[in-house]
């Protein structure tokens, strides 16, 4: 793996595990599974982290970027508003691991909107100040 992409589901998070059906969604597309390696959802009270694809499958989340890359979708729309700095500072552990394990640099780290005319994942995710609270927080968590 090379490069990290994230995401957001376009859909609002409604404090219910909603990665089933974003899994049974793309498996009505025709995909063997959810397209995305990880997602961070809002489960009743608490963000949590969510397994899709297993690292050793291809992801099916960004056309022609595919291989070589771990797709993270942040389950809401980020079009409207910004994600919460929880949900954030939740997926930094995840994040850091996989570029530790990968030796991933943070410039590697890209929203889909740099590989698709799409505003994924999100106008409002600023993926500077995202990266920022990798490289920031990620030694604390």
């Amino acid at each position: 793996m090379k490069r990290i992409i994230i995401h957001h589901s376009l859909t609002k998070d409604s404090k219910t595990v909603s990665w089933g059906t974003i899994r049974k969604y793309h498996k009505s597309l025709g995909w063997g599974n959810i397209g995305y390696h990880f997602g961070i959802e809002l489960a009743r009270n608490d963000y949590e982290i969510f397994i899709g694809r297993t690292l050793d499958q291809k992801g099916c989340h960004t056309g022609s970027k595919n291989i070589g890359s771990i797709g993270i979708c942040f389950v809401g729309n980020y079009d409207d508003v910004a994600p919460p700095l929880e949900m954030l500072k939740t997926s930094i552990p995840l994040v850091r691991w996989l570029m530790k394990l990968y030796d991933i640099p943070i410039d590697e780290i890209y929203g889909h909107r740099n590989f698709a005319k799409k505003s994924c994942p999100g106008n409002r995710f600023d993926m500077d100040y995202y990266k920022e609270l990798i490289e920031t927080f990620g030694e604390q968590t």
